[in-house]
């Protein structure tokens, strides 16, 4: 067994970086919903990534590609359902071939919750949310840019599948 946090700190520490600091969040920046979900506007906020060709293999079972990461937030339209992959996350390739993308982007069971009143609508586009590390970049960048987005989609709830 790897002690990870320790040997981590070991490793960042012997290149002159400061101890790493765990989120944490005295208050959690989150509210009830205003209305009922089947009254409600969802927007969908995936890790996924847009395919992109020339970064390599990101098809089912690849192994972690770091090329295929990206680093803005981004929308997309959810028609037709986008071709959004996983490969630039670390998740347990072993026992996940990652074949079915409706397990990190489950557009159909939204739609169909949508038509079964469960929510009152689903947005037009989801948004991407990158996966880079950062405290930093993603309190003062990433959330805020994500935030805008669920404004100008008009989205009552935003509903974070994170791959």
């Amino acid at each position: 067994m790897i002690d990870y946090i320790p040997r981590s700190h070991a490793y960042y520490s012997a290149q002159g970086y400061k101890p790493y600091q765990w989120a944490s969040f005295a208050e959690v920046p989150f509210t009830t919903p205003a209305k009922p979900l089947a009254h409600s506007r969802v927007v969908l906020l995936t890790t996924a990534a847009p395919v992109r060709p020339e970064a390599g293999d990101q098809g089912p079972g690849a192994a972690y590609n770091a090329d295929a990461k990206f680093f803005e937030v981004f929308t997309q339209a959810l028609q037709p359902v986008p071709d959004l992959r996983i490969s630039h996350i670390g998740y347990d390739r072993k026992h996940c071939q990652a074949k079915d993308p409706n397990t990190w982007l489950p557009v159909a069971e939204l739609q169909r919750a949508a038509a079964d009143n469960v929510i009152g609508e689903l947005a037009d586009e989801l948004i991407g949310i990158p996966t880079n590390r950062s405290q930093r970049v993603t309190l003062e960048q990433d959330a805020p840019a994500a935030l805008r987005e669920c404004q100008r989609l008009q989205a009552d709830v935003a509903l974070l599948v994170p791959t």
